[in-house]
């Protein structure tokens, strides 16, 4: 049996990555200059690198290992379907257990008319199925010209040439062609750096009735569905107002356009609820799901459908799948993934203790000379670094030099925490304690007085 450890020195690892290994969303001789961290191992919310450094990690992987690391029950799960059947398809008329009890459970959780699952491998998979489905949804009701979707600026829904499209990320439209045809947007909630002078409620609906007025500026009759994260998530978690879902709820009712939901981060516990949407208020008639689905432990994600469309999108042939559409393993996985989460209260802890003594500890960071807000919903949260917390000004430096600084000190520190331009987020694991919670804050208090200090020697400390 062949077996990888961690048996080379880190050095020797570093240079057989760099060599050969191309990363995703890195600047790769950057990288090849620095070394990659090494992570060998993981228990619960800590990793361990090459090194031995034991590592609290602030955002579960990517934003998805929800029920910690080092679960056996998983493991199990897996070689147990692996001998009985390692792989089949769903085309050709065919389907298998696992797959199916997946489809079942799933429909069960979700709330309203959601009875109905698509598989794909990822979030980025499944957007791109929402995509070809709510286009083929108004083909078959003899409306083939609502082909529009309806995004917004920096949102994220995934990195394929369909789902990056999706998204509203500057960055990723100047690579490779995007955004392919029908895909507009519309400016993204974000009062904080962007409210100016109206309060939080007025600027929500400000915001949200920007998608009113882009579906009038290209004709109602062709605006096929609006997609948005319930709460944005690697776009900086980015918590929308209370006035927006409403009025974006309003609006997509009015004009009869389908609403999506892409839950990938914030489905399966990660806002207190089952889904996101339960959180906002929201009543989507598609919600993307991934990550958390299975906390990681298997690729696979999938689009939740209503009966409305599923039935519509039913009487035809839709030319559309994946090979490991519904994998075997993966959906056992993803089995036995929602079982720990119900059958031990995980949602009940984020909601009841997790969420509350973090909410208390990540609030108290806004005392903290560098940071002028903090948010959080769930175990999402965020806090925007400023130079000026009275003015909630922006540093004049380049967007995310204060960001990268304090994200270095946190991984000095051995934390986890991800920087969005000068936007700190964090996504732990679910099944953090609150003493667990305790050394997350130590290790980013500790982070940021060095990141201060440092920003404040290289002369970075001035505003915009």
């Amino acid at each position: 049996m062949q077996q990888i450890s961690n048996h080379m020195p880190t050095a020797e690892l570093q240079a057989l990555d760099a060599a050969h290994h191309m990363h995703p969303f890195t600047q790769n001789d950057g990288l090849a200059k620095k070394g990659a961290r090494i992570i060998t191992r993981a228990n619960g919310v800590t990793l361990t690198d090459s090194e031995g450094h034991e590592i609290l990690d602030g955002m579960a992987g990517l934003w998805c290992v929800n029920i910690g690391y080092g679960r056996k029950e998983m493991a199990t799960v897996a070689a147990r379907q692996m001998n009985e059947l390692p792989f089949y398809n769903t085309f050709f008329q065919t389907s298998h257990v696992p797959a199916i009890a997946l489809a079942a459970r799933i429909a069960e959780l979700a709330p309203g008319d959601l009875n109905h699952v698509f598989f794909a491998g990822s979030g980025s998979e499944a957007n791109d199925t929402n995509i070809r489905m709510v286009r083929h949804y108004w083909a078959l009701k003899g409306q083939p010209e609502r082909k529009v979707i309806i995004s917004r600026k920096n949102a994220y829904h995934g990195s394929s040439m369909g789902s990056g499209s999706l998204g509203g990320m500057a960055g990723m439209h100047a690579q490779g062609g995007m955004p392919i045809p029908d895909i507009a947007h519309i400016d993204q909630p974000y009062w904080y750096m962007e409210g100016g002078e109206m309060t939080p409620e007025e600027f929500g609906l400000e915001r949200a009735r920007q998608l009113e007025a882009k579906i009038l500026e290209l004709g109602a009759e062709r605006v096929a569905a609006f997609i948005g994260e319930p709460i944005q998530g690697a776009g900086g978690v980015i918590v929308p107002p209370a006035t927006y879902w409403p009025e974006i709820q309003r609006i997509c009712d009015k004009y009869n356009i389908l609403l999506i939901a892409d839950e990938v981060i914030c489905g399966f516990g990660r806002t207190g609820n089952w889904f996101g949407s339960q959180t906002m208020g929201i009543k989507p008639h598609i919600m993307t799901i991934a990550k958390g689905l299975s906390s990681g432990y298997a690729p696979i994600g999938g689009s939740v459908v209503c009966d409305e469309i599923a039935h519509t999108i039913a009487q035809d042939e839709f030319n559309h799948g994946y090979t490991y559409s519904g994998h075997p393993v993966c959906a056992a996985v993803a089995l036995e993934n929602l079982r720990i989460i119900e059958e031990e209260g995980i949602i009940d802890h984020v909601r009841d203790v997790a969420h509350p003594y973090l909410a208390e500890r990540w609030h108290a960071l806004n005392d903290h000379p560098l940071v002028g807000d903090t948010a959080l919903v769930g175990l999402m949260g965020s806090l925007a670094l400023t130079p000026d917390k009275g003015k909630r000004a922006r540093f004049a430096s380049e967007a995310g030099t204060a960001g990268y600084i304090t994200r270095e000190r946190c991984f000095a520190n051995n934390l986890v925490m991800r920087h969005v331009g000068d936007r700190m987020i964090i996504s732990p694991p679910l099944v953090i304690t609150p003493a667990q919670i305790d050394t997350l804050i130590e290790r980013a208090t500790k982070a940021f007085d060095e990141a201060y200090t440092q920003i404040k020697a290289e002369g970075l400390l001035k505003a915009a």
